[in-house]
């Protein structure tokens, strides 16, 4: 036994683990391998995308009080709109989480009597109150906006007759989950995203084309905002901002969809003008950074938990040989016991927290006890290693995340262990 595996064996990892593992990974060099020019390619467009926008010293100063002229904040906003491609950008650190941002996208662009339209099937469950299919106060349903959904076809590509069907008078957005949430269905590739887009937008071109990126952020080398989408909407503690954003969420598209959500997120009249950076600023500008090599590394984590889970008998989506198009991987455990055993092999491989045991409860904006793993700097943060899920059947749960590759790898081998010892 080296002394890597020796200190594997210290951290609670049995033989057996290390050698499967290693198995695994001897056929994933070709792989990474890809992930790697990937994160360069993105990593050149970054630096580009900052040196276009003249990005300097004073930038990373923040403001305070009303944040009029705020130089960094304006400058940030810039550095998105060039990496997205898009005329218009809104990343604030008052944007509190991506279901906010999506939110303020929607009630800033939609009126009473509009319709809106979700080609993708169900929503993530924290989206539901906010458009009304779960009854909540100050929902989009209140304001008299109503919603009709179309669901994937069984082999989870889009349903496009029915979509047709659904598209009337008053649809005025039509809001594309790129992630899969809490489904086992595949996560959409951005190829695929602009076919939907293109679909849309040749039945109504007036129509708002919204797309949910959070976890999809540089898996890519394009970005739905290049293949048509009119908004691309995101939250900071996933992949752009690199681990390092304490909090945030971003909103890259058209000028006047922008400007419409700015003004629900401050107020008429005040709109992109106002809201101080305070002290986030180089945060928010070394995590969009960092944020490239970030995701490889949450990528490679995701497909070594495929592979491994997947040899072990397991259903995974994305399967073990799939093309990956956002950073998370469900694994269905098939008992809420190893959906526990998982998580709990994930919060003990964690630098923060790790003696803590996490235990399933009842949370805002989810209908069914989540159990959720993250020992992380940046509370919550999805691109840190985390894992969480319902307890309801098929009892899936979802990993993502690993700031480093070395760590994602290590928490995948504290889940799989767990795992393990209780079969």
């Amino acid at each position: 036994m080296n002394d890597i595996e020796d200190l594997f064996g210290q951290l609670g990892i049995k033989e057996e683990t290390i050698k499967k593992s290693n198995e695994v990974l001897a056929g994933l060099e070709e792989r990474f391998k890809a992930i790697d020019e990937t994160a360069l390619y993105n990593q050149l467009k970054v630096v580009k995308a900052m040196q276009d926008a003249r990005v300097s010293e004073a930038c990373l100063m923040g403001t305070t009080g009303y944040g009029y002229n705020d130089l960094g904040r304006d400058t940030l906003e810039e550095v998105y709109a060039n990496i997205f491609k898009t005329e218009a950008a809104l990343v604030r650190p008052q944007i509190t989480c991506g279901t906010h941002a999506l939110a303020i996208a929607l009630m800033g662009n939609l009126r009473p009597g509009d319709e809106l339209l979700s080609p993708a099937g169900k929503p993530y469950d924290t989206l539901e109150e906010v458009i009304g299919i779960r009854d909540s106060r100050g929902s989009l349903k209140e304001y008299g906006i109503t919603y009709r959904q179309v669901d994937l076809l069984s082999d989870d590509s889009f349903d496009y007759d029915a979509i047709k069907k659904a598209i009337n008078e008053k649809t005025k957005l039509v809001t594309i989950q790129r992630s899969k949430g809490y489904q086992t269905r595949k996560t959409f590739s951005v190829k695929e995203i602009g076919e939907l887009i293109s679909f849309v937008k040749n039945i109504n071109s007036d129509i708002i084309c919204m797309v949910d990126n959070c976890y999809g952020e540089f898996t890519e080398r394009i970005e739905p905002s290049e293949v048509g989408a009119d908004m691309t909407v995101g939250s900071l503690i996933k992949n752009p901002g690199g681990g390092l954003a304490p909090i945030g969420g971003y909103i890259a598209g058209r000028k006047e969809c922008v400007e419409n959500a700015a003004v629900r997120l401050t107020t008429p009249g005040l709109g992109r003008e106002v809201g101080a950076s305070l002290d986030v600023l180089r945060s928010l500008y070394q995590g969009m950074f960092m944020a490239p090599t970030v995701t490889a590394s949450a990528l490679k984590s995701a497909i070594f938990a495929s592979c491994l889970f997947e040899d072990a008998g397991y259903k995974v989506v994305p399967d073990s040989k799939a093309t990956r198009h956002d950073i998370i991987q469900a694994i269905t455990l098939g008992s809420p016991e190893k959906v526990i055993a998982f998580c709990k092999g994930i919060q003990s491989a964690a630098p923060v927290d790790g003696f803590v045991s996490p235990e399933p409860s009842d949370m805002p904006g989810y209908d069914d006890p989540v159990i959720m793993a993250a020992g992380a700097f940046v509370s919550g943060s999805s691109i840190e290693l985390s894992a969480d899920g319902p307890i309801k059947e098929p009892y899936a749960v979802y990993f993502q995340g690993g700031l480093t590759w070395e760590h994602g790898k290590f928490g995948i081998m504290k889940a799989y262990q767990k795992v393990l010892d209780i079969e």
